[in-house]
């Protein structure tokens, strides 16, 4: 139906989510959908909203840069 995009910004506070809240290392691809989900204009308040989170492939070094920004 359309499309959702999320900045480099909000696909960071997404994996620093996954990281804080649910202790999960989660790469910059697979935090997409929630960072599209919480700022990508769709309203979800409310909705049952199901979330596909994948891969923790990711450079550790670079994984704690991404998430110290």
């Amino acid at each position: 139906e359309g499309i959702v995009t999320a900045s480099d910004p909000q696909l960071m506070e997404a994996m620093r989510f996954f990281a804080e809240r649910m202790k999960i290392v989660v790469e910059p691809t697979g935090a997409l959908a929630l960072a599209g989900a919480q700022h990508g204009g769709c309203d979800v308040r409310g909705a049952r909203v199901g979330i596909i989170v994948s891969g923790g492939n990711v450079d550790l070094a670079r994984y704690a840069r991404f998430l110290a920004d």
